[in-house]
């Protein structure tokens, strides 16, 4: 008999790449959309779609009824654990047998970061939960090079405030693939463990920037800026403050270091080793290239 499945943030790069992974499993898909109007992308991944806001708990007990397994995704905020709260409350109302949850690498009360410490409390509640449960901690996503695309189609260049980090960035394919994994299987098999996901090896920006530009056949280059720099950068493109100070606050603890490592939970889990940013770089190679390139 399938399973039900519920995906938050269904809509989110994630979530969206968890779908993909899912699809022609023996799962029913049901996804949690915060608007009506979101709804489409969903729907065509073959996802029953569900209207609900993490934000109002009375506006979730639909999705959850009759789900087995919840996906819990929590946008990124202040509100992350009361959002995480609401769903853990729904999903324990319903009946809800395992919780996935996608957290961050090196959540912790002790994290150099504000956005780890948010994480850390909603991990420990859904390790309180009452339900079967396993965390994600992926690193830094190889998919956040794509924000810098606009740039490099334009100068050939990208600036981030990262200085000469060192980091074993993963491309969410892998982070989706693993969640899929786990959601297939039996439900005790992965229940109580936190896994850490990496990419294949650690990268300074330098390196990506080659690896990126042999895949689009003109030279990349990387830009060191500081924070100061990239904050009026996101600001002007009306970043909200709040992401922009969580993304200052990752950025300085990779550039300390925080980043330069890698685990072999994605092989042990998939039977591959994680993509690399050779292979991210070929597959998005039309996402850097300028329209004169093209």
């Amino acid at each position: 008999m399938s399973r039900t499945v519920l995906i938050t943030g269904a809509t989110g790069t994630v979530s969206t790449a968890l779908m993909n992974a899912l699809q022609g499993a023996e799962v029913d898909l049901r996804a949690l959309v915060r608007e009506e109007s979101r709804a489409d992308g969903p729907r065509e991944q073959g996802a029953e779609v569900f209207v609900g806001d993490l934000d109002d708990p009375r506006s979730l007990p639909p999705a959850f009824e009759g789900v087995q397994d919840v996906w819990l995704l929590t946008p990124n905020g202040p509100r992350a654990p009361e959002n995480n709260m609401n769903v853990v409350w729904a999903a324990r109302q319903a009946g809800v047998e395992r919780i996935v949850r996608l957290s961050a690498v090196g959540a912790a009360h002790d994290a150099p970061n504000r956005s780890g410490r948010l994480h850390a409390l909603s991990d420990r509640e859904t390790e309180r939960c009452g339900m079967r449960w396993t965390i994600l901690r992926p690193l830094w996503f190889m998919q956040n090079l794509l924000n810098e695309a606009g740039d490099i189609s334009a100068t050939g260049t990208f600036s981030l405030n990262m200085a000469s980090a060192r980091l074993s960035m993963i491309d969410v394919r892998d982070i989706a693939e693993c969640a899929a994994r786990v959601l297939l299987d039996d439900p005790d098999r992965h229940h109580g463990q936190t896994y850490t996901l990496t990419g294949p090896r650690s990268l300074t920006f330098d390196e990506v920037a080659g690896k990126l530009g042999l895949a689009i056949g003109r030279p990349i280059t990387y830009l060191p800026v500081s924070d100061d720099a990239k904050r009026k950068t996101l600001l002007g493109y009306g970043v909200p403050p709040w992401i922009v100070d969580m993304v200052e606050e990752y950025a300085q603890a990779y550039a300390a270091g925080w980043g330069d490592f890698t685990t072999d939970t994605v092989a042990d889990l998939l039977g591959r080793p994680p993509r690399d940013i050779t292979d991210f770089a070929r597959d998005h190679a039309a996402a850097f290239n300028s329209a004169d390139d093209r």
